[in-house]
């Protein structure tokens, strides 16, 4: 039996910090993720065409919050022993679980890194480091990556933990499809709210007709609210499927500035 030992799992932390270091538009932090993963797939497989097919596996599109993708690389991690062990594991339910994790951790992992961990540790160094005391930056450093840190041990450990004694009750009783599901509702609320309130798209247009101003935009606001965002991001969405990320970009970056151009948005 292909076992994953502390060795792999002690590789996989140390690699994760390097998540970010080949981040690209297409893919974002996929090939961050599939180096950290190489340890484990190393140990698993020795056959070398699945190796070559776990390093596709993970080269899929990736993006979250570094600090809990840990958590996530040993989930990972225990679904690839089980399928380096089990010949009936379904292995599109790995990438399916990662897909399935991005977005609701990005939201838990944002809001307490980026929007209260960094805060707050940014306003007790800077009002140390105001006075000219260069302790004021190390502090910083060391409350910010302090909790960092030892969110990634302890994901890493209980995303394993809970991966190797959960899969097969998991597959058993069929709740693959019911955790993915409910993580898949969650991921569109997050990302639904972030087109919400992060998209600021709308049009200028009016038109007086006998002396009444009609407001094209409050005439949409009235219909559905935030309409232009919503119909953007579909329409993003359709193109993903037709050009890469990098032509898409050009292409909005163009886009908006002809349309502000004209006024239309």
């Amino acid at each position: 039996m292909n076992k994953i030992e502390k060795k792999q799992l002690k590789s996989v932390f140390w690699r994760s910090f390097a998540l970010q270091g080949a981040f690209n538009y297409e893919r974002m932090q996929n090939v961050g993720y599939m180096y950290a993963m190489l340890p484990v797939i190393k140990k698993l497989y020795r056959n070398k065409e699945d190796q070559a097919a776990a390093i596709t596996r993970h080269l899929e599109i990736f993006n979250t919050t570094p600090a809990v993708v840990p958590t996530i690389m040993g989930i990972s991690a225990a679904m690839e022993e089980e399928n380096a062990n089990n010949p009936a594991f379904d292995v599109q339910s790995i990438n399916a679980v990662k897909a399935s994790l991005m977005g609701p951790l990005a939201g838990i992992g944002d809001s307490i890194f980026w929007g209260t961990v960094r805060i707050i540790a940014a306003g007790i160094g800077v009002s140390i480091a105001k006075d000219g005391n260069l302790f004021g930056p190390l502090l910083f450093l060391v409350l910010y990556n302090l909790p960092n840190i030892l969110v990634r041990i302890l994901g890493l450990k209980l995303g394993y933990q809970v991966g190797v004694n959960s899969l097969d009750r998991i597959q058993k009783e069929g709740l693959m499809d019911k955790i993915m599901a409910v993580a898949t509702i969650v991921g569109l609320c997050v990302v639904g709210g972030m087109v919400a309130t992060m998209l600021n798209i709308t049009t200028p247009l009016k038109w007086n007709i006998s002396g009444a101003e009609i407001v094209v935009q409050d005439i949409l606001d009235q219909i559905l609210p935030k309409m232009l965002p919503l119909a953007f991001t579909f329409g993003i969405y359709k193109l993903l499927k037709k050009a890469s990320i990098t032509k898409i970009t050009i292409g909005i970056i163009i886009f908006g500035i002809a349309v502000h151009l004209i006024g239309i948005l």
